[in-house]
């Protein structure tokens, strides 16, 4: 894909000369991802302007960073809160992302050529720099630039499209699975076994290892969702 980095930095799009709403939604989204604050958790201005010492305009303008990249919502009369996925929305989703990108490495030709080999490690190399560096930010990013160029070997922009798509969607989940050093290793080690089937012929091989790589992120947010009791 020749645009493969493209909308990968949440909050690189809109209105990017207000460093203090940034600050304040970088540290929201941490705090996110640390479990630090839990799914459903509400996000009240006030409590937040109190907390950073900011304006509420800035809380706001946070809030709506936020909001764009899907990690909180907002209901009409509720206000904001951490995004939160029930059990069966969850798996629905990810049985989606198991089908496409099944299909998307199934379309994959094999062998790859050695230039794509060779820039799929480089990107894999900054990833697990990232991971050293306990760069979650950069870690997230670095991980969509590689399966955005991995998953677009298979010539289809319509179905990477769909990947991105649900990418999206669960980017919280995601992000939630990368604070744990275990999960990043084991996604690291994958990202190798990937790139060392694309010299290989077996296409059922990567696809079976890119349905199992995003195993890691589901499994860890559905340990540890509470869903609410059945009503009387």
């Amino acid at each position: 894909m020749a645009n493969a980095t493209a909308s990968l930095a949440p909050f690189r799009s809109g209105n990017e000369t207000d460093p203090a709403a940034d600050q304040i939604a970088r540290t929201i989204e941490q705090d996110i991802f640390g479990g630090r604050l839990q799914p459903g958790e509400k996000l009240r201005e006030e409590e937040l302007a109190e907390r950073f010492g900011a304006s509420r305009h800035h809380v706001r303008e946070a809030l709506v960073r936020l909001l764009r990249v899907g990690i909180i919502v907002k209901e009409r009369n509720k206000g904001a809160s951490v995004r939160r996925f029930g059990r069966d929305e969850l798996r629905q989703i990810y049985e989606i992302r198991e089908i496409l990108q099944r299909q998307a490495a199934l379309r994959v030709p094999l062998p790859a050529n050695a230039a794509t080999i060779e820039r799929l490690t480089r990107i894999n190399e900054e990833f697990e720099a990232a991971a050293r560096a306990a760069d979650f930010r950069r870690i997230h990013e670095v991980n969509d630039i590689f399966h955005a160029e991995l998953f677009g070997l298979c010539n289809n922009d319509l179905l990477v499209s769909l990947i991105k798509t649900y990418m999206d969607l669960t980017y919280a989940v995601r992000g939630a699975a990368f604070s744990n050093p275990q999960n990043l290793e084991k996604s690291q080690a994958q990202h190798r076994i990937m790139i060392r089937l694309l010299s290989d012929t077996d296409s059922w091989a990567l696809a079976q290892i890119c349905v199992d790589h995003i195993q890691i992120t589901k499994d860890q947010y559905l340990a540890a969702i509470i869903e609410p009791a059945p009503a009387d």
